[in-house]
């Protein structure tokens, strides 16, 4: 059997420092939850989380339109951690009427469209995940589009009224995959095959050498528009200035 490449120093403080920063969270707010979508940075939130017996739960959003890899993913991590994050699904009712009205494919034809399929089918779930809780965690990081390079570690999500936590931000995707090597994690094998951003199948496409790595999401889409609305900030701080970090230790907990 082939030995798991090492960490490099700087990557093995992040890992170090993301384990803390996650512990940190789960005594401050005990009913943070993370968000996932199974991608690769969720990936190591999930190994963090699982491999060290953390209490944070994870959830991810099954929105009726996803790869088969991305729901197979979910088998796998069952497989290697003996547990698996909770799943929610939209209401078929508003997945049918907006079908009915507008086609199951409405989402090319207009921007206002597209964001009114990811309402019902992520946001809308997304706030019955969130409801009740104090905090929730993301593996968004800065350098993964224009529309979040002004994110913060931390901030308070004025959309859903809870604290928001990206331990993540500064991370790299080199540093992401190092982790993910290192410690054999699974991940989505769509990420060999040129997709290194994956949302609904309809609405994503592998990328070529050197495209931004998501252009393969909504790709008829200007670059600005990119988000959808799971993290309304973003698109917002990115024609504003960004928000201050709120310390952990001045929060409500």
């Amino acid at each position: 059997m082939n030995a798991l490449p090492s960490l490099p120093p700087a990557t093995a403080v992040r890992w170090q420092t993301l384990l803390e920063r996650l512990g940190e969270i789960a005594r401050r707010h005990p009913d943070a939850v993370v968000a996932s979508s199974l991608a690769a940075e969720d990936m190591v939130l999930t190994h963090a989380i699982y491999s060290t017996g953390l209490p944070l739960e994870i959830f991810t959003l099954d929105t009726g339109r996803l790869h088969r890899e991305t729901l197979d993913l979910l088998n796998e991590i069952q497989g290697a951690y003996g547990r698996a994050p909770t799943v929610h699904h939209p209401q078929p009712e508003a997945v049918h009427a907006h079908v009915a009205a507008h086609g199951a494919f409405a989402f090319y034809e207009s921007l206002e469209l597209r964001k009114a399929c990811c309402n019902i089918r992520k946001v809308e779930p997304l706030k019955r995940a969130l409801a009740g809780r104090s905090a929730w965690i993301t593996g968004q990081r800065r350098a993964q589009a224009v529309t979040r390079g002004e994110l913060p570690e931390q901030e308070h999500d004025a959309v859903f009224g809870l604290q928001k936590f990206n331990p993540m931000a500064a991370w790299s995707e080199q540093e992401v995959w190092q982790v993910l090597r290192h410690f054999a994690v699974p991940y989505n094998p769509l990420h060999d095959r040129g997709y290194p951003s994956i949302g609904c199948e309809p609405c994503t496409r592998a990328v070529k050498p050197g495209e931004d790595p998501r252009a393969g999401r909504w790709w008829w889409e200007n670059a600005d528009s990119k988000e959808c609305g799971l993290h309304a900030g973003n698109a917002e701080r990115n024609v504003t200035v960004r928000p201050n970090r709120i310390p952990l230790s001045q929060e409500n907990a």
